[in-house]
């Protein structure tokens, strides 16, 4: 008797649920004036130029003293094109996939807010006074990305399985550094810095007339790929241990 074809991802409700949140946003934010749009995008996008003490347009800005706390989270949820909302879509499907499965809903929201904060916080340092908002989900995206790097390449879970309840997706993570002696997910993390600077640097991308802020994807992807452990439910195993399965480590390899 044949398998019934499996997809390549099957979507969680979260994924989904923040998918739809993020796209009726958007498609709200069709309806309203060019003026309500701008004070909707001052309001809730990271400004940084609020937080200069001498930026002397301050008190005229929308949202006051409120929008300097939750405009570090706020931006993520607008998007400045169809284009940039679809990607940021895709490649949380493609890596928030796993990453929920993993961790859980609570724990998958929280790296994602951390991420979305840290990403502010870069931008705002390496963009001191700027006055044009920042807005999007990538730096928690970011953050999603860093976080799978730590276990889905690893040879017993990789990208695409699409069982929730498969043990695999909850492999103990190997530390950063045995990670990293991992080819596959060095050449990743290599290529995935040297893309982000060539279009943040460089404004590459198709039908986008604002510049990508990279030092923010930077931000929120440091977040997963650092700070994994203190999200992940799964203990990760000393570097002498091996996971489930696997062959001792040949000492004479770097991969694991």
């Amino acid at each position: 008797m044949q398998n019934p074809r499996e997809p390549i991802f099957n979507l969680q409700a979260t994924i989904v649920a923040i998918a739809v949140f993020l796209t009726a946003i958007h498609i709200a934010r069709t309806f309203l004036s060019q003026e309500s749009d701008l004070w909707l995008l001052f309001t809730f996008g990271f400004v940084p130029a609020r937080y200069d003490p001498l930026f002397v347009y301050y008190e005229q800005m929308p949202g006051g003293a409120g929008s300097d706390v939750w405009s570090f989270v706020s931006y993520a949820l607008l998007h400045g094109s169809w284009i940039h909302l679809g990607v940021n879509i895709a490649w949380m499907v493609a890596f928030g996939t796993p990453v929920l499965r993993r961790f859980g809903t609570l724990r998958f929201l929280a790296l994602s807010l951390v991420a979305a904060v840290a990403a502010a916080a870069l931008h705002l340092a390496t963009h001191w006074g700027e006055f044009i908002p920042m807005i999007g989900a990538s730096g928690a995206i970011s953050g999603q990305m860093g976080a799978a790097v730590r276990f889905a390449f690893q040879r017993h879970v990789l990208f695409g399985n699409p069982n929730d309840d498969d043990s695999r997706w909850k492999q103990p993570a190997l530390p950063l550094g045995a990670a990293f002696r991992d080819v596959r997910v060095l050449a990743f993390v290599v290529i995935w810095f040297a893309v982000n600077i060539v279009f943040g640097t460089t404004s590459m991308i198709p039908g986008e007339e604002a510049p990508v802020a990279w030092q923010a994807h930077i931000g929120g992807f440091l977040v997963g790929l650092l700070l994994f452990r203190f999200f992940d439910p799964t203990p990760t195993p000393t570097p002498s241990r091996n996971l489930p399965g696997e062959e001792p480590e040949d000492q004479n390899n770097g991969s694991s």
